[in-house]
């Protein structure tokens, strides 16, 4: 037997090398895929202050045999603060992730006499597709939005066929100095 020569030790090396290189990016590709992507977050602005808001609520979407699941829900309670003065606008930017989705928000308002009061305004109360939106806040200095709660609600029906709606992410600032 004749020992290899150094041409073809040095091709054996080159190519032990190359295998190695493409199973170490197959490795980094395959974590990356299950990496799991960060919560959207909304970007809310009044009076000259910004805040990022993370949702309070989020739940990752499955949909098995036509049943509605709903895992790995983080209820971490965060709900962002941004004074909005009365008679100020309140300002979102939206991800993509939201703004493309049938998004609903419950604006809540306190009255005069201290009560609160909800309104609801939906994504279709919107220009379509909007990545920014100015809430609606009553131009009555007596009037204040106390705070919004931005929700994903995704349509449902129960065991018994009751259709509905149940919420699979939510967002929430309070509003109120």
């Amino acid at each position: 037997m004749s020992k290899p020569s150094t041409r073809t030790i040095v091709a054996l090396l080159a190519a032990t090398l190359l295998a190695v290189g493409v199973a170490y990016i197959a490795v980094i590709v395959a974590l990356a895929r299950n990496t799991d992507k960060p919560q959207p977050q909304i970007t809310a602005y009044a009076h000259g202050k910004t805040v990022s808001v993370t949702p309070y609520l989020y739940c990752d979407v499955h949909i098995e045999d036509n049943k509605l699941d709903l895992r790995n829900c983080d209820n971490s309670q965060h709900i962002a603060e941004l004074t909005v003065p009365a008679g100020y606008p309140l300002q979102l930017s939206l991800p993509k992730e939201i703004a493309d989705a049938p998004w609903q928000m419950v604006l809540v308002y306190q009255l005069p006499g201290g009560q609160d009061a909800q309104r609801l305004a939906t994504h279709r109360d919107f220009p379509q597709d909007a990545r920014a939106i100015t809430v609606p806040t009553p131009t009555d200095p007596r009037l204040q939005l106390t705070g919004i709660e931005l929700q994903l609600p995704i349509p449902a029906r129960d065991e018994n066929g009751q259709e509905g709606y149940v919420t699979s992410a939510r967002w929430a600032i309070h509003t109120a100095a």
